[in-house]
């Protein structure tokens, strides 16, 4: 096969560890930390994108169209979240962890089969995937606001926090009652 006549020979122009500083008023400490932790959340929140987009294409049974809908509606959600989060990385002046390959490697969330899942196995696939994002957002916006980083403990909180917990509130309510439900 022919090469592309559009190559670039130039290579990187800020390679994926160093931090291009910019007058935040941040410390630099704090922004390595926050692009860092960012760029874990980035990970993982890119993941549950792509899994609610698997088992949107994936939907069977009974429930499919109620499924296929709220799978696409949750999709779109993360996606606007992955664009932020990128975003946020940049402007503190990180590189974004951008390609599947290496997500796949960076994420914290396991890998899901190939095949199709029934309706059950995908809910509780995705409420363990939004666990893993929650409780690293709370971490994650208890460090950013303990280093004054205050930009990204916004979005980690008014964004990634109350999208997550949003979202499992929708997937747990299809989910069976477990017997705390029953005590009063």
């Amino acid at each position: 096969m022919k090469e592309p006549i559009t190559a670039s020979k130039r290579g990187e122009t800020q390679t994926f560890h160093m931090i291009r500083r910019t007058p935040l008023a941040l410390d630099e400490t704090a922004a390595v930390a926050s692009i860092n932790d960012l760029n874990q959340l980035l990970a993982d929140v890119m993941t549950l994108r792509d899994l609610y987009k698997k088992h949107h294409w994936q939907a069977s049974g009974p429930s499919f169209y109620m499924m296929h809908l709220l799978f696409d509606k949750h999709f779109e959600e993360q996606s606007a979240l992955v664009d932020l989060i990128a975003e946020r990385i940049q402007t503190l002046g990180g590189v974004t962890i951008a390609m599947a390959p290496d997500v796949a490697e960076a994420t914290l969330i396991p890998r899901a089969p190939k095949g199709r899942e029934n309706t059950a196995t995908q809910i509780a696939r995705l409420l363990h995937a939004h666990e893993v994002i929650l409780l690293e957002t709370r971490a994650m916006a208890r460090d950013s606001a303990a280093n004054g980083d205050l930009g990204t403990n916004d979005i980690l909180v008014s964004n990634v926090l109350r999208t997550n917990e949003l979202q499992v509130w929708f997937l747990a309510e299809h989910v069976p009652c477990k017997p705390i439900c029953d005590e009063e």
